[in-house]
């Protein structure tokens, strides 16, 4: 194993790292408060509003609808406002952090749907205020789901980079592109599917740790 393999492979990887982290924390910026939106405007919810609710869904389910490839590549221009260029990670990460959002959001709006009529209503009964109810019933209840959510949201992230690598993005995505399959490096190529595989494996086992021990905790002190 020659240096310059290590320089790569370290390289890679470290950029797939930031990409994720940077692009997960804005896509849940976003994502959280859409997908809790989402929840609350539905008709007979705690801030009704139908027509809202539907402009939201309908921008969710258009951005959803694109391929993530063509998500990418149409957000180029966008990229080029924001970070001044349509190359490299910085420019991957306004794409990707747009395309997971409305994923995430729907997600957490599964999760939080989850929660249990009755104790909105108990939390309505003793004059709870919407936020109150939001920010001390529906996320902690929602919360063991929404940390599954997430991780799934994670590792779609995670696939992202991969494709933004078809666009020299950057990343284990670019490194196994342009030089396991245009340079023919095999040795590359398997060492970028071996880690992408071990992220993965990594973020998942973390997640699922994560929620087991918040889904305890919470039953403990029902």
């Amino acid at each position: 194993m020659t240096d310059d393999f290590k320089m790569l492979i370290l390289k890679g990887l470290t950029e797939t790292i930031e990409m994720v982290i940077i692009s997960g924390c804005i896509a849940l910026l976003i994502g959280l408060p859409l997908g809790i939106i989402l929840v609350v405007t539905k008709k007979g919810h705690i801030l009704e509003h139908e027509k809202l609710n539907r402009v939201l869904a309908a921008i969710v389910n258009a951005i959803r609808s694109l391929p993530s490839i063509i998500l990418i590549v149409v957000l180029l221009p966008l990229a080029r406002l924001v970070v001044g260029t349509t190359l490299g990670m910085k420019a991957a990460i306004v794409p990707i952090s747009i395309g997971i959002a409305p994923f995430l959001a729907r997600i957490i709006e599964t999760s939080v749907e989850e929660v249990e009529w009755g104790k909105i209503e108990a939390a309505l009964a003793v004059g709870a205020k919407p936020f109150q109810i939001i920010w001390k019933v529906l996320i902690p209840e929602a919360l063991p789901s929404l940390v599954r959510g997430i991780t799934i949201s994670i590792i779609s992230i995670i696939e992202f980079t991969a494709v933004a690598g078809a666009i020299g993005a950057g990343g284990l995505g670019s490194l196994a592109i342009r030089f396991g399959y245009e340079r023919f490096r095999k040795d590359i190529m398997v060492a970028t599917v071996v880690l992408l595989i071990c992220l993965v494996q990594i973020i998942q086992f973390s997640g699922d740790h994560i929620s087991r021990y918040l889904n305890k905790k919470r039953y403990k002190f029902d």
